[in-house]
């Protein structure tokens, strides 16, 4: 399994980024896949995913309304489009996959069994 996140870079506040993620090396459509985020000094977080099963997406609370998941699975693909940034936003933003159900389940990021190996996302103006 590899995942091979890309698009991060510098943002500006009400501006607007995408990341992308490219899978390989498993069945992508079948399982769980998300975004998740880690700004210095904090802990690892969830921010986005869509589930295997049913293409349902879940989101934090602190992104809802200005992120959106997608996945293109002819593709092997998923992408985190962001807008709105705010400064707060600023994170490395990993890609990660799961073979076990936990998109929407509250699974804590440390579950997941499959990592891409981030980008870097800074917001300034």
């Amino acid at each position: 399994v590899q995942l091979q996140a890309s698009g991060g870079g510098e943002g500006q506040p009400g501006g607007s980024l995408r990341l992308s993620c490219a899978a390989s090396g498993y069945s992508f459509r079948h399982f769980d896949i998300g975004w998740f985020r880690q700004a210095p000094g904090k802990e690892r977080e969830g921010v986005a995913c869509i589930r295997g099963s049913d293409g349902n997406t879940y989101y934090a609370d602190s992104v809802k309304g200005r992120f959106t998941i997608s996945r293109d699975s002819a593709k092997n693909m998923v992408y985190l489009q962001m807008n709105s940034l705010k400064p707060e936003n600023a994170a490395v933003y990993y890609c990660a996959t799961d073979f076990e159900p936990s998109c929407g389940t509250g699974s804590a990021w440390y579950r997941w069994d499959y990592w891409g190996q981030g980008t870097l996302v800074t917001v300034s103006s």
